[in-house]
C-alpha cells in the first residue's frame, strides 16, 4: 500500500464488542503519538492516532459516549466494552482515531510525537520523528 492509497480510501473499524462501527476518510497515512498525561491516563500509554478532518461516520451511536476532557476537546468510547473510539476537537471537526481501531494495519508512517515534554523516561520509540512540546502544539494550533 502506498501513502496515497491510505488517504484516498475510506477506512473502517469497530470496537472490541462490535457494537460501534466507523468509517473515516483520513488526512494522511501518518500515525502520531501523544504523550500528554491525559492520553497516558486514558489508555495506559501514549495515544497512537491517525487524524481525520470530519468525514467520520459511526454506526451504533447509541453505544457511543463522550467525556469532555478539556475546554476544547472530548474523548469518545464504547459504553458496552470501553474501547477508545476518538479524541475530537469540539470546534473544527478534527478527529484523532486510535490507529489500532482500524482494520487496515499496513501502510502507516510514524511521523510525529506531541507533548514530548510530558513523556516519561520508561519508554521510547526508535523512529526518528518530529517532536513537539505542549507549548509548541498549542502555538501551532493558535496560528491556524
Amino acid at each position: 500500500m502506498t501513502a496515497t492509497d491510505t488517504t484516498t480510501q475510506s477506512h473502517e473499524g469497530q470496537c472490541l464488542c462490535g457494537a460501534v462501527h466507523l468509517k473515516a476518510q483520513l488526512k494522511s497515512n501518518h500515525v502520531d503519538a501523544c504523550h500528554c498525561s491525559m492520553c497516558r491516563k486514558w489508555g495506559g500509554g501514549p495515544f497512537l492516532a491517525v487524524q481525520c478532518e470530519g468525514g467520520v461516520r459511526f454506526e451504533g451511536t447509541e453505544h457511543v459516549t463522550t467525556y469532555q476532557s478539556s475546554e476544547w476537546a472530548e474523548r469518545g468510547f464504547c459504553k458496552a466494552c470501553g474501547t477508545h473510539l476518538f479524541y475530537r476537537l469540539r470546534e473544527g471537526g478534527m478527529y484523532a482515531l486510535p490507529v489500532g481501531l482500524l482494520q487496515q494495519q499496513e501502510g502507516w508512517a510514524f511521523t510525529e510525537e506531541i507533548f514530548i515534554d510530558e513523556k516519561p523516561d520508561f519508554y521510547s520509540f526508535v523512529q526518528d520523528t518530529k517532536k513537539l512540546t505542549g507549548a509548541e502544539v498549542f502555538a501551532e494550533y493558535s496560528d491556524e
